[in-house]
């Protein structure tokens, strides 16, 4: 176990660390820890913070830089055992008129509060209930197939068909599906039609198992992530000055696939999950620390946010705004939702 000095001690240099962004020498610690030691002996916990691997020694200066492993326990340690005292700056509530709008706010809101990269999982198809189902006639044996679900997304399909339906089988087909599905997911539409389709007959069961290999190929494929502010990045200085490292990173952004995985992860956890380092698993995120938060509709646990940046972050503030982002965006959808 760490004795208390070196824990004071710990603590100072990330927090001097990361308010300046330079590596942190004794004297510094000595003005700033609040202890009544000898420098010497300040240099002796310092090595062994280092040996423990807390702390590193870079090799253009005296001083010293936390390590992942040094973050890590600050995090779980150190402010575990404080309040975070520091609030996350007021802001207004997110907009409730569309689910991609309040979507897109908490995103750039994250952004803009931590002047790091905001991240959020959309929420995942299956969630949805669907409220209309619609096919339209189009011309070459096509039809347009129109799902809405319950937060009022809409998804449009274009079906090729064995052959050129009217409009008033179409009409019939849409209320089918409309009737059927109508409070239902898109995953337990597809139980549901196969069931009633065994009364069915013709070209119509056709075109209806199409629409719900569509809807429900949807359902797993609905989630994405909307990424606000990565170009901030580009401002931290420890990671702009690696040019392999800020194009894997951009990578990672474009691509977005790994970092649903990512993201993913924080769905399935209980609260505020923190990724420092490798802990995330991605090579581009290396020299970057993840905070992610799930958020809720009616209770529901349907997406995650988080905020992207250097290990050099103030985790005490950024923290606090993750989660209150969350809230904000779980308070918004709701009130969609019970007006839909």
């Amino acid at each position: 176990m760490m004795n208390e000095r070196a824990q004071i001690l710990l603590r100072t240099l990330i927090e001097r660390y990361v308010s300046e962004g330079q590596p942190v020498g004794s004297k510094t610690l000595s003005q700033h820890s609040g202890l009544d030691v000898s420098p010497a002996t300040i240099r002796n916990i310092m090595a062994e913070l280092e040996d423990l691997g807390f702390i590193a020694s870079p090799h253009t200066s005296a001083g010293r830089i936390p390590t992942p492993r040094g973050y890590r326990f600050f995090v779980d340690t150190l402010l575990a055992s404080q309040t975070l005292s520091r609030e996350a700056p007021a802001t207004s509530p997110l907009p409730t008129d569309t689910p991609q709008h309040s979507i897109e706010a908490a995103s750039q809101l994250l952004s803009q509060l931590t002047q790091f990269a905001g991240v959020v999982l959309t929420p995942r198809r299956q969630e949805l209930t669907l409220k209309h189902v619609e096919f339209l006639p189009l011309s070459d044996r096509r039809v347009l197939l129109i799902l809405v679900t319950s937060d009022g997304s809409v998804q449009n399909r274009i079906l090729h068909t064995e052959r050129n339906f009217s409009a008033v089988e179409l009409l019939e087909a849409g209320n089918f599906l409309t009737q059927h599905s109508a409070g239902h997911t898109l995953s337990e539409l597809v139980t549901l039609v196969q069931r009633e389709l065994l009364r069915l007959k013709g070209d119509i069961v056709a075109l209806m198992n199409a629409a719900v290999e569509v809807g429900s190929s949807s359902a797993v494929q609905g989630e994405t992530v909307l990424v606000s502010g990565e170009l901030q990045l580009l401002g931290v200085s420890e990671l702009s000055a690696n040019v392999s490292r800020v194009r894997q990173l951009l990578e990672l952004f474009e691509q977005k696939t790994a970092l649903l995985q990512l993201l993913d992860q924080g769905y399935r956890a209980d609260g505020i999950q923190i990724y420092i380092g490798g802990e995330s698993g991605l090579a581009p995120l290396d020299e970057c620390s993840v905070i992610t938060a799930p958020y809720h509709v009616n209770g529901n646990v349907v997406g995650t946010l988080g905020v992207i940046g250097p290990t050099r972050m103030a985790y005490d503030r950024v923290i606090p705004i993750v989660d209150i982002t969350a809230r904000l965006l779980s308070s918004a959808l709701s009130i969609q939702s019970s007006h839909s």
